[in-house]
C-alpha cells in the first residue's frame, strides 16, 4: 500500500477547529485499507473481491458526549466540513486551545516478511483450491467444503488533542475451512481457521492442506460419535479449546461502557473477588503475531498489556477514552472501531487466562468421570446475569482418568462469575483461538486463549442418564 499520510499542519488545524466551540478532546481518524476476500464452495470459486477504501472519522468529546462525521472524501474541504461539523454540536465558547501535534510511532514492530497487497491474486486462489481438493479426497462421507481466504492492509493515522499523531500499519491474514460431513440422516461439520497480525508467510506456519484435513477428519469422526450423556459432571477444557469461554463469560463483561451502564454482571466489582485464585486475566494486544495485536489502539494510545484479574481479583476494565473520562482514570489502551466510519468503543485485543503451574495429563487423569472439551463452538453469554450456553464442537468422555468416547451435541450451561471461581486446576499450557467480535454493529480482529482448566461441576447437556 503506497498512501501518503496526512499533513500534521493541516491535522492540527483540523483538531483546532473541531475543539473551536468547546469539548474535553478531539481526535482525527484516517485510514487506507487494501482488502481481498476468496470463498470457495462445492468445488467453485464463488467469491472474488479485492478493492481499497479510505476514509475519515473526526470526533468531539463535549460534557461526556459524542459528535462523529465520517467522509471518505479526503480532500481538505471534505476534511474541514467534517470537523466544522462535530465542532457545532458543542456549542459552547471557544476553548482557546493550541495544538502542535508531535508524530508518535509505534513501539512495538510485527514484522511482515510477505505484504499480501504485494501477493498476487493467483496464489491467494491457490489457497482455497488447495483446501477444498484435500478436503474433499479425505472421504466419499464429505458433502461440502468450504473454504475462505481474507487479508486486509491497513495503514491508520489518528491525530489527538492530546498532541500526538500515531502512525501504524496493519496487517491480518485469515484461512477458515469449514466441512460437512453426511452418513444417512446424520450430518456433522468440522472446523478449522489459522490467522492474525502476519502476512502471506502465515502458509509457512500453517499448511492450508493440513489445516483442511483436520477439519475433514473432524467432520467425519463425529458421525460414529456418541450422543453426549447430559447432566452435572466436572469438565476439563483443554487449551486446544480455545478461548471462547473467556471472551464471553468475562471478556466482554469487564468493557468498561458495559460495566458503567449496569448491563455486567462485573459492574462495581473492582477490588473484589471475581474468580478462582488460580485465575489471571489478561488482555494483550503487544503479543506478536496474534490476531487482535496492533500497534496503536483506535484512538492513539500505545498498545500495552493489562492485567484485569489478578489471583481471581479485578483490578481494572478495559476503557476507551471516553469510559476512562467518565471514570475519572486513564484509557487501557481499549478504543477500537472496525473503520473510520465508526467512532471507538472498548473492545477487547487478545485475551487470555494466564497459564498456571499443572501438567494438562494430570488434570484429566484426576477425573473419573466427566468431559473433556478439546474444541469448543459458538455460544451466548447474558453480560448482566453472566449465565451462559456453549456449543461443544469435539469433546471426550473421561472415564477412569483418561479420554475415552468421542461425543458428540454437548453443550455447556452455566453462570460466569460461579464457574470462574470454581476452577480448581489452571494447566501449564496456553492455546488461542482467533474470531471477529461483533459488538455494536462493528467487528474488530481478536484472540482469546486458555490453558488446560478443570470446572468441578457444570451442567452438560445431552442426554440424560
Amino acid at each position: 500500500m503506497e498512501q501518503n499520510m496526512t499533513d500534521p499542519v493541516l491535522l492540527q488545524k483540523l483538531a483546532n477547529k473541531a475543539l473551536a466551540n468547546g469539548g474535553e478532546y478531539a481526535d482525527i481518524f484516517i485510514e487506507y485499507r487494501d482488502t481481498t476476500a476468496l470463498v470457495q464452495e462445492d468445488g467453485k470459486l464463488e467469491k472474488v473481491v479485492t478493492g481499497s477504501e479510505a476514509g475519515v472519522g473526526i470526533r468531539l468529546i463535549y460534557n461526556g458526549r459524542t459528535a462523529y462525521a465520517f467522509s471518505n472524501n479526503l480532500s481538505e474541504d471534505a476534511l474541514n466540513s467534517a470537523a466544522a461539523e462535530v465542532s457545532a454540536a458543542a456549542r459552547g465558547n471557544s476553548s482557546n486551545i493550541v495544538l502542535d501535534l508531535a508524530i508518535r510511532r509505534p513501539s512495538m514492530h510485527f514484522p511482515i516478511k510477505e505484504l499480501p497487497s504485494k501477493t498476487s491474486l493467483e496464489r491467494k486462489i491457490g489457497i482455497v483450491k488447495k483446501a477444498d481438493s484435500a478436503a474433499r479426497a479425505f472421504d466419499k462421507r464429505i458433502r461440502q467444503v468450504t473454504a475462505i481466504y481474507r487479508d486486509s492492509v491497513q495503514k491508520v493515522q489518528i491525530a489527538t488533542s492530546d498532541g500526538y499523531i500515531a502512525q501504524d500499519d496493519r496487517v491480518y491474514t485469515t484461512a477458515i475451512v469449514q466441512v460437512i460431513a453426511a452418513d444417512g440422516s446424520v450430518i456433522q461439520t468440522g472446523y478449522e481457521a489459522a490467522g492474525g497480525f502476519i502476512g502471506f508467510e502465515l502458509f509457512e506456519e500453517y499448511n492450508i492442506e493440513e489445516l483442511s484435513l483436520k477439519a475433514a477428519q473432524r467432520a467425519v469422526s463425529m458421525l460414529s460419535a456418541r450422543t453426549s450423556p447430559g447432566g452435572r459432571m466436572p469438565v476439563i477444557i483443554s487449551s486446544s479449546a480455545g478461548g471462547t469461554m473467556i471472551h464471553e463469560a468475562i471478556g466482554h463483561g469487564l468493557e468498561a461502557d458495559l460495566a458503567q451502564q449496569g448491563l455486567s454482571v462485573f459492574s462495581g466489582k473492582l477490588d473484589c473477588q471475581v474468580a478462582s485464585k488460580l485465575i489471571t486475566v489478561i488482555d494483550d494486544a503487544t503479543l506478536p503475531g496474534k490476531r487482535g495485536s496492533l500497534g496503536f489502539d483506535d484512538e492513539g494510545l500505545p498498545s500495552r498489556k493489562t492485567v484485569l484479574v489478578e489471583d481471581g481479583i479485578l483490578r481494572t476494565y478495559l476503557y476507551d477514552r471516553l469510559t476512562a473520562m467518565k471514570d475519572q482514570t486513564v484509557s487501557t489502551g481499549n478504543g477500537r472501531r472496525e473503520s473510520a466510519r465508526h467512532w471507538p468503543i472498548p473492545r477487547m485485543t487478545n485475551t487470555f487466562i494466564h497459564p498456571g503451574t499443572m501438567r494438562p495429563g494430570a488434570i484429566v487423569a484426576s477425573i473419573d468421570r466427566g468431559l473433556l472439551v478439546t474444541k469448543m463452538g459458538g455460544g451466548q453469554v447474558n453480560t448482566v446475569t453472566g449465565d451462559f450456553v456453549f456449543d461443544v464442537q469435539e469433546g471426550y468422555l473421561i472415564e477412569n482418568g483418561s479420554a475415552g468416547d468421542l461425543v458428540r451435541e454437548a453443550t455447556l450451561t452455566g453462570n460466569g462469575p460461579l464457574v470462574l471461581m470454581s476452577i480448581d486446576m489452571v494447566g501449564d499450557d496456553l492455546g488461542f483461538s482467533i474470531g471477529t467480535c461483533g459488538k455494536d454493529s462493528q467487528g474488530v480482529p481478536v484472540s482469546d486463549g486458555m490453558p488446560t482448566i478443570r470446572i468441578p461441576e457444570i451442567v452438560v447437556g445431552g442426554t440424560c442418564t
